[in-house]
């Protein structure tokens, strides 16, 4: 079980990295646009889908770094009032649920690529189900990132919430 949570941790900060990456590309891909179009009075044509796709990966991949590491959206007033055990219980359900909804993502995102896949974008020039991948890595991560969360829980090793620094990966 260690060597998996370093295996996925290792793979979480990859995708944070990419994300951050990416965010910048993104950045960088619109200032251009912007320096194009109102310094040179011309248009760079590929900085808007490129930027769209670009924003897709780097917010799947943050979101699934956030399920890793406990940030994803919960309503846990009631937590408070409950026994630690069942708290335990309700965790496990909602890391089911997010798991789930991440296999979903794969599914039909891989169906909205299959069927985008013919068309190409005339301003990149590569196929529309490109913009359906970023959807797919997103929910292989969150389904894997869920079920490391679930595995943790069961093998009574800490799993964190809401940021917590897990005692294992602290260097």
């Amino acid at each position: 079980m260690i060597k998996l949570a370093g295996a996925t941790g290792l793979l979480g900060k990859l995708a944070l990295w990419a994300a951050g990456v990416g965010l910048v590309a993104m950045t960088a891909a619109i200032a251009a646009q912007v320096f194009w179009r109102y310094v040179l009075n011309n248009s760079l044509v590929w900085t808007e889908p490129g930027s769209v796709m670009i924003m897709g990966w780097f917010i799947f991949l943050g979101a699934a770094v956030g399920i890793r590491e406990g940030y994803h959206l919960s309503f846990d007033v009631l937590l408070y009032f409950l026994p630690r055990s069942i708290n335990q219980w309700l965790h496990s359900i909602s890391d089911l649920a997010v798991g789930a909804f991440g296999a979903g993502m794969v599914w039909y995102g891989w169906e909205l690529a299959a069927k985008t896949a013919p068309n190409v974008m005339p301003s990149l020039g590569i196929s529309d189900a490109f913009n359906f991948a970023p959807l797919v890595m997103g929910g292989v991560l969150i389904f894997l990132f869920s079920l490391e969360r679930l595995l943790r829980r069961l093998a009574g090793l800490h799993t964190p919430r809401f940021g917590e620094v897990d005692p294992a990966e602290e260097v």
